[in-house]
């Protein structure tokens, strides 16, 4: 009997998706602010519709942000600089509504003061930042790639990365900011990635590009060339399915043509799917939120453990307590893919002994306290190859080999 072959899909967005520009508003604000005071607690929320923003939210902070001028910088470096392509950064609307974080949030997160900081250890400084809210938060990891992500959302951030390069160096003219990728992977009955099934490209464009001329130069500058990267010679992709704007055009874009939110594309800032995703998004929201600092470090965890040879795939899960520093709960799942005589028990011990997963051990070891977060905003914030992506570090390959071995 012949194996039914196996079809998984991912998708990507490009920076002037309506979700994106509100992402790269809310972390352009959480930079500017860790950047005049490293400690900033930050929640900041970004809407859009037609030609109009509204940024809301919480903050304790001692810097200040001028927040029309950077959504405007945010949305004129994306590309929509004339009411032409649906949205000019210059004359968009800007309402802002952003209060003091709550007291009793800030109390389980900052319980030092800056004078008894300072003379701390770092164990007491551990011990004493507790995380800023409940939530469970998971990490991925698989040998799919060289960047250790799943095959399906790696190549349709890839895809969504090239298409806003050739916009933005006008390699491809007549294309517009807003668009979408998708690919679709065959695998075998070994839950291998064998062949390429399908490219999805959505992208808007300039009223007088036809179809046939977009598809032709989408395929020859776009996808051709990221395929042959990735793929190479091990991923068959010469007999792919290729579809371009499937409703025909797609010239009314960004917020004009649909409304955007901070938060709303958490698939796509994750796995596409391959895993799961806990409570949270994370753009605007500094470290001190363990949505995003726990969910990079579980990414770490992972990564390192599937580099580290002791899985061909991983899942991390961690839950914590707001105001507690100690996760409540921390477990490991190999799909049955760990190294022959390592069991998931023992790499969740050697886990526990490797790293410290207390929110103020992970801003430390990370090194999270920095203006990064606006360029985590677009195309994932995993399985990049940027050396501020601190999360995606394997340098705990050997001391996990250690603690496996000595049990």
């Amino acid at each position: 009997m012949a194996v039914e072959r196996r079809l998984i899909s991912a998708e990507s967005v490009t920076e002037g998706h309506p979700d994106k520009i509100c992402d790269q508003i809310s972390d352009a604000i959480l930079d500017d602010m860790i950047r005049q005071d490293p400690h900033s607690h930050v929640a900041v929320e970004t809407s859009a519709a037609v030609g109009q923003f509204f940024v809301f939210g919480e903050v304790n902070s001692k810097g200040y942000s001028d927040v029309q001028s950077i959504v405007r910088d945010v949305v004129r470096n994306i590309g929509y600089t004339s009411s032409e392509v649906g949205l000019d950064a210059d004359s968009c609307g800007v309402l802002v509504s952003i209060t003091g974080q709550s007291s009793e949030i800030n109390q389980g997160v900052a319980r030092l003061s800056e004078q008894q900081e300072s003379a701390a250890s770092r164990e007491e400084r551990y011990e004493a930042q507790g995380a800023g809210d409940q939530g469970i938060m998971f990490g991925y990891a698989c040998d799919e790639t060289d960047a250790l992500m799943p095959l399906p959302i790696y190549l349709a951030h890839r895809l969504a990365f090239r298409l806003a390069q050739v916009r933005k160096k006008g390699i491809v003219p007549n294309l517009r900011p807003d668009g979408k990728t998708q690919v679709t992977i065959e695998y075998d009955e070994d839950d291998r990635p064998t062949r390429v099934d399908t490219v999805l490209i959505s992208t808007q464009h300039d009223p007088d590009a036809t179809h046939d001329w977009l598809e032709r130069e989408l395929r020859e500058k776009v996808v051709e060339p990221v395929l042959d990267e990735v793929c190479g010679s091990v991923i068959e992709h010469d007999d792919y399915r290729m579809l371009v704007n499937p409703t025909g055009s797609f010239i009314l874009g960004g917020p004009a043509a649909d409304s955007g939110l901070t938060g709303r594309k958490i698939i796509v800032d994750t796995y596409g799917g391959a895993a799961h995703h806990g409570g949270g998004a994370f753009s605007g929201k500094d470290p001190s939120k363990v949505d995003r600092s726990a969910t990079y470090a579980t990414r770490w965890v992972a990564k390192n453990i599937v580099a580290a040879g002791l899985a061909h795939k991983v899942e991390i899960q961690v839950a914590y307590a707001i105001g507690v520093a100690d996760p409540v709960s921390i477990n490991v799942n190999t799909f049955g893919t760990a190294a022959e005589g390592v069991s998931d028990e023992r790499i969740q011990a050697a886990v526990r002994k490797v790293f410290d997963l207390r929110p103020a051990a992970i801003i430390d070891e990370l090194d999270l306290l920095r203006p990064i977060y606006l360029k985590t905003a677009t195309y994932g914030h995993f399985g990049r190859n940027d050396p501020d992506f601190t999360w995606e570090r394997t340098d705990k390959v050997e001391d996990l080999k250690s603690a496996i071995v000595q049990g």
